[in-house]
């Protein structure tokens, strides 16, 4: 109690200097605890870039390439599904909803997804969140545009602009159907997902821009307007890939398995949750990355409390000779150091949770509106009361320099402050 009371007073002398070091703890605290929350909220919000749907159904690839371009529109699909095959599976037993998806063409670097209003009412996102309206409602007529929230807002767009799509995935395209422009029905809040980056336009809306188009370009001679095209049988003979809802979840494997035999075409079927494992442990490295951030970020912030301790060394040999004055032995010194060390150090790690759990609170109505980004409450866990307590370890490593030069000179300097 002597020791505690002594390493406090002695703290209390240096208030000011002791501010800042536990000031900088608290930072590199924060940071610490910081970058391994938003690392594991980085990752329940990848796996919940899709949520509540049993089946992704595609062409015969692999589950990670089917995932990317129909789930993160990245890529292209190797083939597409006849509208017969996805007719025949919408109506199983076992299936209770179908969202058809048809990719292919592009807005201004963007992906434009084909696809009908079971959309709107089936996709869900970060733990079973629905798509909702910033402004709008979903498709008015054939052509009818829904923008997400990135789209609108990078490109200005607002209700009733009229959009030009264009062939192919490109950010740049000369092949544009201008004859048949969409118009902005509605715009989505924000989700973090893919969906902010797409333009959803109708299935017929996709069969009538391409309806007087052969391979990629425009047939010679043939030019349907849009009056007409709308007029036309429209249904799709092709898309791209579909989600699956089941009746119940039991049921998924064995649907899967029906799927992958399907004889008339090669399908491949997916359950979501699966593939964005296999597809976050492909690209998950980056979190070995943040770690090792981290671990530099914190002994940065020890090392200025190193540096704290070692250049108030001179200023404290008379403290120390005082101390040797009243009755306290070399070792006594030592562990005066190491205690100061510690009691920094909490102060610090506590000072930096508050920070944390502060900062979080406060921005999370901020991040949820802009980004669509929705972060959980933080409240500390296990594991960040080991690093909490590896910091206080570290801290206490650390201390053992500026102790051993404050013991080892109060052993030579005794009682007179040899200068």
């Amino acid at each position: 109690m002597i020791l505690l009371k002594l390493t406090w007073q002695s703290l209390w002398n240096r208030r000011t200097t002791l501010l800042l070091t536990i000031l900088s703890i608290a930072i590199s605290v924060s940071l610490v605890l910081g970058v391994e929350y938003i690392r594991k909220e980085a990752r329940q919000s990848f796996m919940n870039t899709i949520s509540d749907t049993d089946l992704v159904v595609g062409a015969r690839s692999g589950p990670v390439q089917l995932l990317l371009y129909s789930v993160f529109r990245i890529g292209n699909a190797t083939n597409n599904i006849s509208w017969d095959s996805y007719q025949e599976i919408a109506q199983h037993k076992w299936v209770k909803w179908t969202v058809p998806l048809s990719l292919g063409d592009s807005h201004k670097g963007y992906r434009v997804l084909g696809t009908n209003t079971d959309y709107f009412t089936y996709y869900r996102y970060a733990d079973k969140r629905e798509l909702a309206f910033l402004e709008g409602k979903p498709f008015a007529g054939v052509y009818g545009a829904v923008l997400g929230a990135e789209v609108a807002r990078k490109l200005g767009y607002q209700l009733g602009d009229k959009i030009v799509i264009a062939h192919g995935a490109g950010s740049t395209s000369f092949s544009e159907h201008k004859n048949k422009p969409f118009t902005v029905s509605g715009i989505l809040k924000p989700t973090g997902t893919a969906v902010d980056r797409t333009v959803h336009v109708t299935l017929e809306g996709i069969e009538a821009i391409h309806i007087d188009w052969r391979a990629g370009t425009p047939i010679p001679g043939l030019e349907v307007s849009a009056e007409k095209a709308a007029s036309m049988n429209l249904q799709p003979k092709v898309i791209t890939a579909f989600l699956v809802g089941l009746k119940t979840r039991t049921a998924a494997f064995r649907l899967q398995r029906e799927i992958n035999e399907y004889k008339p075409e090669a399908l491949l079927a997916t359950i979501p949750g699966i593939a964005l494992s296999e597809l976050w442990r492909a690209i998950g490295q980056f979190e070995v990355v943040l770690r090792i951030i981290t671990f530099f970020v914190l002994i940065a912030g020890l090392l200025g409390m190193l540096t704290t301790l070692l250049t108030t060394l001179n200023e404290r040999r008379r403290e120390m000779a005082i101390l040797r004055a009243v009755g306290v032995p070399p070792s006594q010194v030592f562990f005066l150091f190491v205690l100061e060390a510690v009691i920094i150090a909490v102060l610090g790690g506590i000072l930096g949770m508050l920070l944390l759990g502060v900062g979080i609170l406060l921005s999370q109505p901020w991040i949820a509106e802009t980004y669509g980004f929705y972060l959980r409450t933080w409240l500390p866990q296990t594991n960040d009361w080991l690093l909490l307590s590896v910091v206080v370890g570290l801290a206490a490593l650390f201390s053992t320099l500026p102790a051993w030069i404050a013991y080892r000179r109060s052993l030579q300097d005794g009682l007179t402050v040899k200068i």
